[in-house]
């Protein structure tokens, strides 16, 4: 996590949709890049489920169906994969639930369930404020407040620390309750606490922490469960632990244990001569805990005064998600003193990256031109911009500043809400593509198109994916032994793939030594500096130039707290036929950059060779399958002949499965060709994403073979569900 005074707290201020009005003793969860919210009161308790996407900043609200629970706060609330289980909290003034409904968001279907009691003992009361933690196949309930008066307009609360397990089904359903033996001190009873559950990686039991909450009085001690013996503990701690509080939120990030706002002692009061008479107040206040040391660092003290807004503002009973290693905080009440007995709700939605985003996968490409490349990438969760990097062989000088060399493009700041912008500064994209368009449109006229045959598809289940080319550093080792030898200087040596998207469509460039190149003066790799082509908010990147490094510069990447550089003081240079070039990529977020790419390789074309076939088609026949593909939209010269290649199994590819080895399987004039059974019995199965039989197909005119398409037939279907 960046130290104290790094922290880059972002207040998203630009979205669409029904925004859920303010409220306090909500709860929220996150089904991968969605944030799920329900219930929660402010003038009354909410029954609305909302939906917050956090790439497309939308709100919605999908139309629920079945057992639909009433509006409830202070409930607990957990996800398992796409089921959502809601359990007990208040469902009117002083009237507390003890029941349980689930929600498939696959389908955004209620259902109310009714699991069994426990074999000794009683199921758990009606309550609000506990806390409802899952591990595995198992959520652990643990204290609460419960109204011990029959009468809901005569409240006499009771604290509770009863501890109940409960057991689901997979998929869906419940099995029942059980309470376990535990062995230990039990923590105190309590309610608006947190618990969370850990497990140190690679080794130990899962633990859960319980920390904080109420009883009369706030609570400021840390408890630990473990949940293979079931005993309780309190763990020495070192660090300064956070002001006792309840009404806070707790986040797990790696092995870190996240606890910001709440409510907390009033300064000036002594709380250890009068704890239940004291006021007290909302805090802004952030900490970690470090659960593999047990150590507390305050990130964000009670005191620390914010005059320019940079974070949220003191709250309590708000909701927190971790989606990747970024927390989401919505909402919340404000504090307010008892004299004044009146309270406000925010309606802000903040979010903090905890730590630098992971490496992104190689830049892949999907088309290259004499003087472009379509690249692309895969995605990195919950990150605001990636930082493109080439270096070639060809010489190139270092540039002198000089502000005239783009005199429109200046240095901005980096907007991850904007709507409408595909690349964050126009750097050096030819035609800067709006993020709305498709890599149909991007790529038109070398597009794979899917149109199988119905019968097949019902058939064999099969989906034709295209991909995108990969891993071209080591194009010199994947040469097909299988071939003659004088075909060899006619097959483009390809790299190994990775899967994309159903509407991804790749272009795969050959980058052999055999393929002729305009001389170039030849320098190590590790000796070149690389040179930025840009920074762009999505994941693709049409790169027709780059910009040169200044005098004395080894870099001119520098995004201190998102500051993009400022390119317009850079000159820039364009790319050159025949020249291979090599790319790295890292993504960027509110603690800087990360780590870069491992890095990959590619060549722009040669004039006058052919391009890459398109539309390709598998359907299922009685021999095999039948292969099909259209010519090259834009050849150049005559098509003399068509070359298919299947990957193969071979001893090499388990020693390095990232790297294909290919068998043609035809040569000839005709655009389709038979792959026979016998063939297919020798198909390499590739694994880098859902399995799939690789297929390479490319053709040939006078000066010899283009760039070859390549696609990914898919074995079975794996799909995940869609939430809409």
């Amino acid at each position: 996590m960046a130290a104290p005074s790094l922290l880059n707290w972002r207040r998203v201020s630009s979205f669409t949709g029904p925004v859920p009005r303010a409220r306090h003793g909500h709860r929220a969860v996150a089904i991968r890049e969605l944030m799920i919210i329900f219930g929660g009161g402010n003038e009354g308790i909410a029954d609305e489920l909302h939906v917050y996407n956090t790439v497309t900043n939308q709100w919605f609200l999908p139309a629920v169906r079945g057992d639909i629970p009433p509006g409830c706060a202070a409930h607990g609330f957990v996800c398992d994969g796409t089921r959502i289980l809601v359990f007990g909290g208040m469902v009117e003034y002083g009237r507390y639930s003890n029941e349980l409904y689930e929600l498939q968001a696959s389908r955004w279907l209620w259902k109310k369930v009714k699991p069994h009691p426990p074999s000794s003992g009683l199921p758990p009361c009606p309550r609000l404020g506990h806390s409802f933690s899952l591990y595995g196949n198992k959520c652990y309930l643990f204290g609460g407040l419960a109204n011990e008066s029959e009468d809901s307009n005569n409240n006499v609360p009771r604290y509770l620390n009863d501890f109940y397990e409960l057991e689901l089904q997979h998929g869906s359903g419940v099995v029942g309750w059980s309470i376990p033996v535990t062995k230990g001190i039990v923590p105190s009873p309590r309610e608006s606490h947190t618990a969370v559950i850990y497990c140190k990686k690679d080794s130990g039991s899962p633990k859960m922490y319980v920390f904080g909450g109420m009883c009369g009085a706030r609570l400021d001690d840390l408890w630990q469960l473990d949940l293979e013996t079931m005993s309780w503990s309190k763990p020495e701690t070192k660090g300064t632990v956070p002001l006792p509080r309840s009404l806070h939120t707790a986040s797990v990030i790696g092995n870190k244990m996240y606890i910001f706002g709440g409510w907390v002692p009033h300064k000036g009061e002594n709380i250890e001569t009068s704890p239940h008479d004291c006021e007290w107040r909302c805090t802004s206040s952030f900490s970690y805990l470090n659960l593999d040391t047990a150590e507390w660092t305050t990130l964000v003290s009670d005191s620390q005064e914010d005059k320019k807004n940079s974070r949220p503002r003191p709250r309590a009973g708000h909701c927190a998600v971790a989606i990747g290693t970024r927390l989401y905080f919505w909402s919340g009440r404000d504090g307010y003193r008892k004299a004044l007995n009146s309270q406000v709700c925010c309606k802000d939605l903040w979010y903090l990256d905890t730590e630098k985003p992971s490496a992104p996968s190689q830049v892949q490409l999907i088309k290259a031109t004499t003087n472009s490349f379509h690249v692309k990438w895969d995605e990195v969760s919950t990150v605001e911009g990636y930082l493109l990097q080439l270096n070639t062989d060809l010489p190139y000088q270092a540039a002198s500043t000089d502000s005239s060399a783009s005199p429109h493009m200046q240095g901005v700041r980096m907007d991850p809400h904007r709507q409408g912008s595909n690349s964050i500064v126009p750097n050096s994209i030819s035609d800067t593509m709006n993020s709305a368009k498709t890599e149909h449109t991007a790529m038109k006229g070398t597009s794979v198109k899917y149109k199988p045959d119905l019968k097949a598809s019902t058939d064999c289940n099969a989906i034709l994916h295209s991909s995108l080319a990969t891993n071209a550093s080591n194009h010199n080792s994947c040469v097909v032994d299988m071939l003659r030898k004088n075909e060899v200087d006619e097959t483009c040596a390809l790299p190994a793939t990775k899967i994309s998207r159903v509407e991804s469509h790749a272009v795969a460039m050959p980058f052999s030594k055999e393929t002729p190149s305009n001389p170039v003066a030849t320098v190590k790799a590790g000796e070149r500096q690389w040179c930025d082509v840009g920074i762009f908010k999505n994941n693709t990147a049409l790169v027709s130039q780059f910009y040169l490094l200044p005098k004395g510069k080894q870099s001119i990447s520098k995004i201190g707290n998102a500051d993009v550089p400022d390119y317009s003081l850079l000159k820039k240079q364009d790319l050159v036929p025949g020249t291979g070039y090599r790319f790295r990529v890292a993504a960027i977020n509110g603690c800087g950059i990360g780590p870069f790419s491992r890095i990959s390789e590619f060549k722009t074309c040669i004039p006058g060779f052919p391009g890459a076939p398109s539309a390709v088609r598998i359907s299922k026949n009685v021999e095999g399958i039948h292969l099909s593909w259209e010519p090259p939209t834009s050849p150049s010269g005559n098509i003399l002949e068509y070359s298919a290649y299947l990957a193969i199994r071979t001893a090499q590819i388990q020693d390095n499965p990232s790297q294909l080895v290919f068998m043609r399987i035809y040569c000839g004039l005709k655009t389709s060709c038979i792959v026979t059974t016998g063939q297919l019995a020798n198909a390499h199965i590739d694994y880098t994403s859902r399995p799939a039989i690789v297929f390479r197909i490319s053709a040939k005119n006078e000066k010899g073979y283009g760039p070859a398409t390549q696609v990914r037939w898919l074995q079975g279907n794996n799909k995940k569900a869609p939430l809409n």
